[in-house]
């Protein structure tokens, strides 16, 4: 008989399962987290486009428009006189723009007899008082969110669980709440 020595490099059939385990585990508890993570920063990009539209129709009504609110998202993107937009290009393509997972969608108040000619070329009495945007998720599954987002003319940014429904003062129905 021959004796044979056994071979100590290299790792044992066993140890590699038990590593590829413990991967798979990491692996199976992160991606939860990887979803989530990318769903608040979704969220949050969208409330900053939703704080955008509202800083540029105060900069829009203070300074181009004699107090009125533009009627449409593009009335807002528009270059006046060799000025900067009051809004940037990414919203040029009209009042309704789907953005990180989410659809824009602008929705004017009723135009304001009393409104006069804008320096975006808005036409006398085509401006408005009020303003309502939402933000609905364009997509569903992991890593996308599931809240619906909505501001109105107040500057007032509302979230809730289900889709807002259009509205231009005071606040919406239940379960929309004030984002905070």
């Amino acid at each position: 008989m021959m004796n044979r020595a056994r071979c100590t490099h290299g790792f044992t059939l066993i140890e590699l399962l038990l590593t590829v385990t413990i991967v798979g585990i990491v692996a199976a508890t992160a991606v939860p987290a990887l979803g989530k993570a990318k769903a608040a920063s979704t969220e949050a990009a969208t409330i900053g486009a939703l704080r955008a539209i509202n800083g540029a129709q105060a900069a829009y009504s203070n300074s181009c428009s004699s107090g009125f609110y533009a009627p449409s998202i593009v009335s807002l993107t528009a270059t006046t006189g060799g000025k900067k937009p009051f809004l940037g290009a990414e919203f040029a393509a009209g009042d309704t723009v789907t953005r990180q997972g989410f659809t824009i969608r602008f929705t004017s108040g009723p135009a304001t007899a009393g409104s006069k000619v804008s320096c975006t070329g808005v036409a006398a009495g085509q401006g408005t008082q009020t303003y309502f945007v939402s933000a609905d998720p364009s997509q569903a599954g992991n890593g996308y969110s599931t809240q619906h987002f909505a501001t109105i003319s107040s500057a007032s940014v509302f979230t809730s669980t289900a889709k807002i429904s259009v509205f231009y003062t005071g606040t919406p129905p239940a379960p929309a709440t004030p984002l905070k």
